[in-house]
């Protein structure tokens, strides 16, 4: 066993008098040492219920003869960290939870992993972490938030940011806000849409390194605390067969995540995490792919915000299993590859079912006859950029209108909260990127404020930056080049007009090439004044279209 060169033979006495006087007995040391990776807060809803998934996780593992041993992930609720300074910490986080890690589990020389995560960031850290690592590791996330309901209709999260344009517009008066409030985050867990933390759990389940109902079942169901027990009986299992994350997460299981992806119509934060964590697992993926699986992808599901149908309504409706099972009726899926539940994809889905044709369509019924994300490119973004199209409503799709330039999120939410943006405006944030946010900030807050103001139909936005799951319509983010390395975005000019196609993955800025070297000649860079971590992530952070992974040197 890996954990023998700190417990076997004289050599190790050193160690073996620390794990006693961690009052681990000879027993416990004698059977496999397995990390039981926590995300546990009392900041995240998705987080604050871990403690009881780690609990029966360790029952799990204990039941089928390894000794559970927990240590802790941190974790950023994104939602708390909207629209200031803190959102330049979110997306950073994600190397910071893989490096930590890391170091705790070759540091301990742990046997096996059991990943417990929920939140947006942490999801992903943790994988690229496991793959990192390499030792059997299966995850377990702590569950989606059961849909609100305010006045007689489920809600979510998206709800109440929308509540607050929706307010400044007159829409809605501040009695109203309040029940949205009290109302549209009932209960522990992820958000309950289709946002960035359950695009990502789900996803982890597609990919392999989970098991089923992962990214589905309810936070607050014992189905939960039944999966977590399961997972740590099932990680000593992956123990025995010796199969670990690098024999999951192969080229094809990443080509199989982006299927499922576009047939649930995921955050497009997953267009930065998927590319991250296949470079971990020595995968490199070029974002041109998601197109090309896209285009033969059918959208099968509308979960909010793209439509009024919630994760607990995935669940019942079948869960993961069964979208892949309608994805396999096209051959679309590679199915001979080897999962966390020790089984095949194939034989994984073999008897899911669809038991709610309205949540999961079939794939002769679809919403729309290709995938929910777009990679789009041209002389705006010549490295590419993302739009969650499932959640573009059909008048946007082909788009012409005046750049209203901005170079941070809150001058743009300033004037979209103070009426200066009008119908047909293509709102531009620039210097939120990877390095020049730094971090990335999501743009939650003037999506949600166009929406709120019924701008949702006529107005486009575009950045450096990034959206959170619940933003909807014709957002479009991780532009690249980034303003902040003197990408086109950095020169485009108040007026100027922009040209969006979504369906045909083609985005411009109407000015010459010689009108745009022109003005890159007169660009000057945009100061930073951040300090810290943030400094040094700027300084190492790689391009959005690259996953924004950190540079080896």
């Amino acid at each position: 066993m890996k954990s023998d060169c700190v417990k076997k033979g004289v050599a190790t006495a050193p160690q073996r008098s620390l794990f006693n006087a961690l009052g681990l007995t000879k027993e416990e040391l004698d059977k496999p040492l397995v990390g039981i990776v926590c995300s546990y807060n009392e900041i995240v809803p998705g987080h604050m219920n871990l403690d009881k998934i780690a609990e029966a996780v360790k029952l799990g593992v204990a039941m089928a003869g390894g000794t559970p041993i927990m240590f802790p992930a941190i974790a950023v609720c994104d939602g708390i960290a909207m629209g200031h300074t803190g959102m330049k910490y979110s997306l950073v986080t994600r190397d910071l939870i893989a490096d930590s890690t890391e170091c705790m589990a070759l540091a301990h020389q742990f046997d096996a992993l059991v990943m417990i995560p929920n939140c947006d960031k942490n999801v992903p850290g943790l994988l690229m972490a496991a793959a990192r690592v390499n030792v059997p590791t299966v995850f377990v996330s702590g569950g989606p938030m059961l849909a609100g309901h305010v006045k007689g209709s489920k809600t979510s999260l998206s709800s109440m940011f929308e509540a607050v344009g929706s307010y400044s517009a007159g829409k809605m008066s501040m009695d109203d806000v309040e029940d949205y409030v009290a109302h549209a985050c009932p209960t522990c867990g992820s958000c309950s849409g289709m946002y960035t933390a359950n695009s990502m759990n789900c996803l982890t389940e597609a990919i392999g390194m989970a098991l089923s109902g992962n990214g589905t079942i309810p936070a607050v169901y014992s189905d939960r605390i039944k999966l977590a027990k399961h997972a740590g009986m099932k990680v000593m299992e992956l123990l025995e067969k010796d199969i670990k994350p690098r024999d999951i997460l192969t080229k094809e299981a990443f080509e199989n995540a982006l299927t499922v992806d576009m047939a649930l119509g995921c955050s497009t934060n997953t267009m930065l995490h998927i590319p991250a964590i296949a470079h971990e697992a020595g995968v490199e993926i070029n974002l041109d792919i998601a197109n090309e699986i896209s285009a033969k992808t059918p959208n099968l599901c509308h979960l909010a915000p793209a439509g009024h149908a919630y994760i607990e309504e995935l669940n019942e409706a079948g869960g993961i299993y069964a979208v892949m099972k309608e994805l396999d009726k096209l051959n679309l899926l590679h199915t001979d590859l080897i999962t966390a539940t020790g089984k095949t994809v194939g034989e994984n889905i073999k008897d899911a079912v669809n038991k709610n044709t309205e949540i999961i369509r079939t794939v002769d019924n679809p919403f729309s006859k290709v995938g929910g994300i777009a990679v789009l490119r041209g002389n705006l973004a010549p490295d590419s950029c993302v739009v969650k199209r499932s959640a573009v409503v059909p008048e946007m799709l082909k788009h012409s209108g005046p750049a209203r330039v901005f170079d941070c999120e809150e001058d743009a939410i300033t004037a979209i909260r103070g009426g200066k943006i009008n119908e047909g405006d293509v709102v531009v944030i620039r210097y939120e990127g990877p390095k020049g946010g730094p971090g990335m900030r999501e743009m939650l807050n003037p999506t949600s404020a166009i929406a709120g103001m019924g701008l949702g139909s006529s107005v486009a936005l575009i950045t450096d930056g990034r959206f959170s799951g619940a933003s909807r319509g014709a957002s479009i983010g991780h532009v690249s080049p980034e303003a902040a390395v003197g990408g086109p975005i950095a020169l485009v000019k108040e007026g100027d007009i922009i040209d969006i196609d979504i369906n045909a993955n083609t985005i411009n800025v109407r000015i010459s090439d010689e009108e745009m070297e022109e003005r890159r000649k007169m660009w000057v860079p945009k100061e930073s004044n951040v300090s810290g971590y943030l400094a040094r992530y700027a300084s190492m952070v790689t391009s959005a279209n690259t996953g924004a992974i950190l540079k080896k040197d």
